[in-house]
């Protein structure tokens, strides 16, 4: 029997040849090895997308639109941009005259409120009546700005009560006492790390409470209480000169 009735040969390829020839590859094998050549065959294939004219115009009227609306917003975001300079600590370092402010708040406050005298280098940024609540509790505040950059600010009232003071306070929690000026003041620590301290004063409510040093805690609180101190005799002596006057 002759050896080449014993070759068996495939659709599409052929026995290796002694030469070293390397066989024929299937067109379906040849296809599967090109798949970038099939896809781009088929979207050549593929027919074009063409719009309606009513698409079209939808089409062009929301791009339109978009366009429109982010030159708007634009028109109203750059000149408040540009109008308002950047937050930097200068931003806040005014120099407001308080004993001016507190003599000008002193005929609807009914008592001159405490305008005390600070070292060198602290300043204020803002000094305020505040009346017309509905607690019904007016108030004087003020902000100081310490040397060192800390900050501090002071409250006083004559017509506390304790749901006011308690709101005030926040969620500071009592951690003891401090000697201010020659009286005990409440000393409390609340959440967001700041420093609260409390006190009467000859019949006012003090409450001093920031981001500060308790040394420098320690120079508003003895400054306020020589300060509540003194316009407390001087109103006393006025009204004593009023009544001599009178009679």
């Amino acid at each position: 029997m002759s050896d080449q009735g014993d070759e068996r040969t495939t659709p599409g390829t052929r026995p290796a040849s002694g030469d070293g020839q390397v066989p024929a590859v299937h067109p379906a094998v040849q296809q599967a090895r090109r798949p970038d050549d099939a896809r781009r065959a088929a979207e050549a294939d593929a027919p074009p997308i063409t719009l309606t004219p009513n698409q079209a115009k939808r089409a062009s009227s929301t791009a339109r639109g978009m366009l429109i609306a982010t030159g708007a917003t634009i028109a109203v975001v750059l000149p408040v941009y540009f109008l308002n300079p950047s937050y930097t600590a200068e931003t806040y370092q005014r120099d407001i005259d308080v004993e001016t402010v507190a003599r000008q708040a002193a005929g609807d406050a009914g008592y001159l409120p405490a305008s005390p005298a600070l070292p060198e280098g602290w300043t204020s940024n803002y000094a305020r009546w505040v009346s017309g609540r509905s607690d019904a509790v007016d108030y004087w505040e003020v902000g100081f700005l310490t040397a060192d950059t800390g900050f501090i600010q002071l409250t006083q009232t004559d017509d506390a009560n304790p749901t006011w003071t308690a709101q005030r306070v926040g969620d500071a929690q009592v951690s003891g006492t401090r000697t201010i000026g020659g009286l005990d003041w409440e000393l409390l620590d609340a959440q967001n790390g700041d420093t609260v301290l409390t006190s009467e004063v000859d019949g006012a409510t003090v409450i001093l409470n920031g981001e500060a040093s308790l040394t420098e805690f320690d120079t508003v609180g003895e400054a306020v209480v020589e300060d509540v101190r003194q316009n407390a005799a001087d109103e006393a002596e006025r009204l004593s000169s009023s009544d001599t006057d009178g009679s």
